[in-house]
């Protein structure tokens, strides 16, 4: 999965052209890993990578490879990376660029908030977070809940607006609490909606 879509690749029974495997085996650096010998076994390689998707010790590889799509839409769209679009910024580096209140979500400065991704619209500013979720936990409805009270600490806000993009079969277990966000909160979407160009549509 990429900026270029989502492609389902099967190798025991192959669904694809020999140039799409070919591809495929470039862009993920297979080819790579072999020719250098940076690999001895690549079946044991693949698999601990799946492995390492789904453990505590890797727990966060999933959100960055979401956060790396999620930019990469940004720049699909035309957004320039620090001039319309900024990375990982707090919520006093927000208020001190564009001269805006956060406090509702500060807490009076008694918090401080990182965005993973901050989009500066024609009137509004969008605060964006990221995250992929492979397995279930604890950790979805503590998200799910934490964005809600961002969500309702927003509202009233004209100028800010928070965006928040998720996937991931984890949520097939944690529904309700997703449901109960999705309820309330106008921007929440999905890899489907980056594909279908959301970020053109609702953002800028």
């Amino acid at each position: 999965m990429d900026e270029e879509g989502q492609i389902d690749f099967h190798f025991d029974k192959p669904n694809c052209t020999n140039e799409d495997y070919v591809k495929f085996m470039r862009k993920t650096g297979l080819f790579d890993l072999m020719e250098n010998h940076i690999v001895n076994n690549l079946v044991d390689y693949v698999t601990g990578i799946e492995t390492g998707l789904d453990s505590n010790g890797r727990k966060n590889r999933g959100g960055h490879l979401m956060e790396n799509l999620v930019e990469s839409f940004l720049c699909k769209t035309g957004l320039v990376k620090g001039v319309d679009y900024f990375k990982e910024m707090y919520i006093h580096e927000i208020e001190a660029k564009w001269g805006i209140d956060l406090s509702s979500i500060s807490n009076n400065g008694g918090a401080e908030k990182r965005f993973d991704f901050v989009v500066k619209g024609e009137n509004i500013i969008y605060g964006i977070e990221t995250n992929f979720y492979t397995s279930s936990g604890s950790k979805l409805n503590e998200t799910a809940r934490s964005y809600k009270t961002i969500t309702m600490e927003t509202k009233d806000l004209e100028y800010f607006k928070f965006v928040w993009f998720t996937d991931g079969c984890g949520w097939r277990s944690a529904k309700n609490n997703l449901k109960e966000t999705f309820d309330v909160l106008e921007h929440l979407y999905n890899i489907a909606d980056l594909e279908n160009g959301i970020i053109s549509k609702a953002l800028v």
